[in-house]
């Protein structure tokens, strides 16, 4: 009964997150009432995203520069900045986590995407090579690697491990320190600012702010 063009979108939309097939047949509907000069900025906003790239350091997509801008073109604006710490390291999940604490203005560090973390604690392969690009850029950048237990050459000042403080967060947390022992003075979590159960991506700005003062 519905026209294959709701249901191509019903197909592909329903996979996304939050989004099931009845509410992808719903939003289906809505866009295709709105017109067609609405349904092609909608249109035109989605075929826009294939003009993102993902930061040869951090991993987040953003859109590169364009010819005369300044930028190097593999580095997101984050990453290419020089007054960002960078020896000062927090790995998120997700980019809207990531979102979240620069919002707060308090963090003068850089970051590393990780990716979405699976409950059972284990890396997937594409984690594990992002684990692996961070490992190489302390041990390039921050002074050679260790020749010593005694020296801190090739480690980073502090590792913040920006996990969502619930029971599988902890446990990712614990997996990503073990992957991570040794290529920093220390390696913190985020203070229980943000309640037990809770996700960064929804927390308010101030909370995430007293997370980052009390991380230990």
């Amino acid at each position: 009964m519905l026209p294959d063009p709701i249901k191509n979108f019903v197909t592909i939309f329903s996979k996304l997150p939050s989004i099931g097939p009845r509410q992808a047949t719903r939003l289906a509907f809505y866009i295709s009432g709105l017109g067609k000069t609405k349904v092609k900025e909608i249109a035109d906003a989605i075929a826009e995203l294939n003009t993102l790239i993902t930061c040869a350091r951090c991993f987040r997509t953003f859109t590169p520069p364009r010819a005369g801008q300044a930028g190097s073109g593999k580095l997101c604006s984050i990453c290419s900045d020089p007054t960002r710490l960078k020896n000062l390291i927090a790995i998120v999940e997700k980019e809207t986590d990531l979102l979240s604490l620069e919002k707060t203005k308090k963090f003068t560090g850089w970051y590393l995407v990780i990716g979405e973390l699976h409950k059972n604690g284990e890396l997937e392969p594409e984690q594990k090579l992002r684990l692996s690009s961070l490992k190489s850029f302390i041990q390039k950048e921050l002074g050679g690697k260790p020749s010593s237990a005694e020296t801190t050459a090739g480690k980073a000042e502090e590792i913040i491990l920006a996990t969502n403080p619930t029971v599988y967060g902890d446990l990712n947390a614990a997996t990503l320190k073990k992957e991570l022992e040794g290529l920093a003075k220390k390696i913190t979590r985020l203070g229980r600012g943000i309640p037990t159960g809770g996700e960064i991506e929804f927390a308010d700005e101030e909370t995430l702010g007293q997370a980052l003062e009390r991380r230990n």
